[in-house]
């Protein structure tokens, strides 16, 4: 059983790998390189849902039809909102939110499924959720999926007045979503709080200590997917 992690960027991507020691193996696929590492193919899709969504495509594409990916990861660093998510800490969603997918209007903000197509969230599978929270300490919430990272007071208050469950912000858990769902295949995403969402301020940010945090909870992370994926398929074999 094989799992796909996705990252944004390069460090994250070797933050994952880190975890479990020496050098990974490097596969090529269209667009990218897989980093495998313990049970996960790490990939860096790039910055953004749209890079994230192709990125994980092709990966889940050009998987072997003997060994599918079990389950997909969408996994980083990201902004925290404070105080659930302090900068530091993990967080694991229960629900992945496209928060700036939508139409502006005189009466506000409307997300594309009020506007009558689409979707706007996926829900990871609660019990997985719950079991890598519980391994890694991770806080538990919405993580919303944005294409331009919020730098404001007025905007930061707006994403938790729609909202309210909001831990974390970052830019491809929906896209990486979004493909998995394509392919049948459940998503979970997992984020290291480099930052606190709100008024920018690079001095701040503690991208170091969130990989650091990164590495740590892949470590803590991937005996409980194993046995989860694992009970998974017998479940679905019986069905």
């Amino acid at each position: 059983m094989r799992m796909l992690v996705v990252t944004a960027v390069p460090a994250e991507r070797d933050a994952v790998t880190r975890a479990f020691g020496g050098e990974p193996r490097i596969r090529e696929v269209p667009g990218a390189e897989l980093h495998r590492a313990g049970p996960f193919d790490v990939l860096s899709g790039g910055a953004g849902p749209a890079a994230a969504a192709a990125a994980t495509a092709f990966a889940l594409a050009a998987a072997p039809a003997s060994t599918p990916y079990s389950l997909v990861v969408s996994a980083g660093i990201g902004g925290g909102f404070a105080p659930a998510a302090p900068v530091g800490s993990l967080v694991v969603a229960t629900n992945i939110v496209a928060a700036d997918l939508g139409a502006e209007t005189p009466d506000g903000f409307v997300p594309v499924t009020g506007l009558g197509f689409g979707r706007d969230a996926f829900a990871p599978p609660g019990d997985l959720v719950r079991d890598v929270a519980q391994a890694t300490g991770a806080v538990r919430g919405t993580v919303l999926t944005v294409s331009t990272v919020t730098g404001s007071a007025a905007r930061t208050a707006e994403l938790l007045a729609a909202h309210p469950g909001a831990v974390a912000e970052a830019m491809e858990g929906f896209g990486v979503a979004e493909a998995a769902d394509r392919f049948g295949v459940p998503a979970l995403e997992l984020r290291a709080v480099s930052n606190t969402v709100g008024p920018r301020d690079r001095e701040a940010w503690r991208i170091g200590d969130a990989l650091t945090a990164l590495t740590e909870a892949f470590g803590k992370t991937a005996p409980v997917v194993e046995s989860w994926t694992r009970h998974d398929r017998l479940d679905r074999h019986r069905d």
